[in-house]
């Protein structure tokens, strides 16, 4: 056991600042009995490399919450999960925080590569939400995948399934993939005809399929994804606005395509399987390894040292505002003057 606990300790010691990456660092004492580290080139102090800057909470914690919600567990489960098996009372508020920090986190590293994906694709409309804000409003949600790669490559929630609609995820599936696809299958409704035809043009073939249709002409897969999001969210309460709908969409579109793999893909995720050299592999590397100015929600100025003063005292003083004036009173005599 003590053993265990020495290499635990070691793998805690970091090897570079948190804040500028430096590995000139050294220890600063103990703080609680905490060990505690200072950079010589930043001039900052930090604590330990399992935490990222003015956090206290491990980026593991963070990222298992993450990962379980959006698995399917529901914040207060995730909640009392903390409690039961860490005694980490966690506010009802903090994995949402966590939630909506991170995600767009994700979001702005996954926009920056372009999925190559396959010829065929698969699109289907599908309602969300029945009752959305409490108005008896229908939400649908207009989703595209790629048949081969299983790549998510647009989902559009909107309160209609028009012809406009369906152009727009189109038009959003045609920005991320970067290409036109040769063949899309969908089901009969009749705003695929005009939406694909006004984005696509004749580059592309549309197929309407038919229930029990053969495989190779099917859309299972979109109707797959689109029914296990359909479970996730049915359980969820707070999914009342558009804004916290879209932010919760567009985090679990990043989760499956880059962090959860897939058994139908021997295990590999659809970013893996469309070429993408994605550099962190779940969530905790995403979080770890940001630098301190995209994680800190807290901007820090860079350490400035102050400048050597070399002027003498009397050129540090203030010039005087008001004219000196001469005195009133005398002067008090002094003991030998009295004496004399």
């Amino acid at each position: 056991m003590d053993n265990q606990n020495q290499l635990s300790q070691q793998s805690d010691i970091p090897t570079n600042c948190k804040y500028c990456q430096s590995t000139r660092i050294k220890k600063y004492g103990l703080v609680k009995g905490v060990q505690r580290y200072f950079c010589n080139d930043c001039k900052r102090k930090f604590v330990s490399s399992n935490t990222i800057p003015k956090m206290q909470t491990p980026t593991k914690v963070i990222a298992d919450s993450l990962n379980m919600h959006y698995e399917g567990m529901s914040l207060a489960e995730i909640r009392r999960n903390f409690i039961q098996q860490d005694g980490n009372y966690v506010s009802k508020v903090t994995p949402y925080n966590w939630e909506k920090r991170f995600t767009k986190l994700a979001i702005k590293e996954a926009d920056k590569y372009t999925p190559k994906v396959g010829e065929k694709w698969q699109a289907d409309e599908t309602v969300i939400h029945n009752n959305f804000g409490g108005k008896k409003k229908r939400l649908w949600l207009i989703g595209i995948i790629d048949t081969d790669t299983r790549f998510i490559l647009a989902t559009k929630l909107s309160l209609g399934r028009n012809t406009r609609d369906i152009e727009l995820a189109m038009k959003e599936a045609k920005d991320k993939a970067g290409k036109s696809p040769k063949r899309i299958l969908t089901d009969g409704w009749r705003g695929y005809i005009d939406g694909i035809e006004l984005v696509f043009g004749s580059e592309t073939k549309h197929i309407q399929t038919t229930p029990f249709a053969d495989k190779e002409l099917s859309t299972n897969i979109i109707e797959r994804v689109q029914g296990t999001l359909k479970e996730r969210t049915k359980v969820m309460r707070g999914l009342k606005t558009f804004k916290s709908m879209k932010q919760f969409l567009e985090g679990w579109v990043i989760h499956y395509n880059f962090f959860r793999p897939h058994l139908s893909l021997n295990d590999k995720t659809p970013a893996q399987m469309a070429k993408i050299d994605f550099p962190y592999a779940n969530w905790k590397e995403l979080i770890e390894k940001q630098p301190y100015s995209v994680t800190a929600r807290i901007p820090i100025k860079s350490y400035q040292p102050r400048p050597l003063i070399t002027k003498s005292r009397k050129s540090r003083r203030k010039a005087r505002i008001t004219k000196k004036r001469p005195r009133i009173t005398q002067p008090m005599p002094s003991i030998s003057q009295v004496r004399r």
